[in-house]
């Protein structure tokens, strides 16, 4: 029922793009033209959950699948967008078992977790046509990430893999290197350290890992080192490039006078 997990369950690896200005239509065009997995950013990018599911409804109209990225993992936040439909949730900065433990209570009904219950209403369940939702289905589609970008993380990254529900960890590589006064370096060998002990223990704990292009590290790069869910490319970066490149376009065919 969640096409993005059972996609990661039969072992693909997915490429997913950033929607950070919670537009519709910059949705819609990015799943045409490639970009099948968005992931809708609730932590840093503009709008609220109401503007979330509108970019989700775009994407899943042209064929796509999103991933909601949640401002921060309180109980309020996580059911509020269960509620609305959202099944792939990257929760941010995540540092030690307590948290990932409350975490995966709040996204799950009692006899699992403390979830609140309204399920006959709400959108998760196709507004009450699902009738097993709460019962079956609601932790079953479930895709549970839990973002790894503190030194302290790192330290307690087994006790987190640990935690029945985690389904992925997912590496934020520029707040992790800020974690030991490196932001902005994160090719350095401090943060490149971090990474590997990441790397390393996740795949001691058979856990799955996402992050973003960077660090000194491409798609290839990634791919190579067996990560399943990678982020690159943003709706404001891409908006940016086709700016500057019309600009420059035009600029090649300035008049002599100049002006425009």
């Amino acid at each position: 029922m969640n096409p993005v997990k059972q996609r990661l369950q039969a072992g693909e690896r997915i490429g997913a793009a950033w929607a950070q200005l919670a537009s519709p239509d910059l949705a819609e065009i990015m799943v045409h033209h490639g970009w099948r997995t968005i992931v809708i950013d609730g932590e840093h990018g503009r709008g609220d959950v109401d503007d979330w599911v509108a970019v989700a409804r775009a994407v899943e109209a042209a064929g796509g699948e999103v991933v909601l990225r949640v401002p921060d993992g309180s109980d309020t936040v996580l059911k509020r967008v269960l509620d609305r439909g959202f099944r792939s949730i990257i929760v941010p900065m995540v540092n030690t078992v307590a948290q990932a433990e409350a975490i995966v209570a709040s996204c799950r009904y009692p006899g699992l977790g403390r979830r609140g219950y309204c399920a006959p209403i709400v959108r998760a369940s196709d507004w009450g046509a699902r009738t097993g939702y709460a019962r079956e289905e609601a932790a079953e589609e479930l895709l549970l990430i839990l973002q790894c970008e503190h030194v302290e993380a790192v330290e307690n990254l087994s006790g987190i893999c640990a935690v029945p529900g985690v389904d992925m960890i997912f590496i934020g590589p520029n707040d992790l290197a800020g974690s030991i006064d490196h932001i902005e370096r994160m090719e350095e060998p401090g943060p490149q350290a971090l990474l590997k002990r990441i790397e390393t223990t996740a795949g001691e704990a058979g856990m799955m890992l996402g992050t973003i292009v960077g660090a000194g590290r491409g798609w290839a790069d990634l791919w190579a080192l067996d990560y399943r869910f990678v982020v690159g490319s943003n709706d404001v970066a891409q908006q940016a490039a086709g700016a500057r490149a019309a600009a420059a376009a035009r600029d090649e065919g300035a008049p002599p006078t100049g002006g425009y």
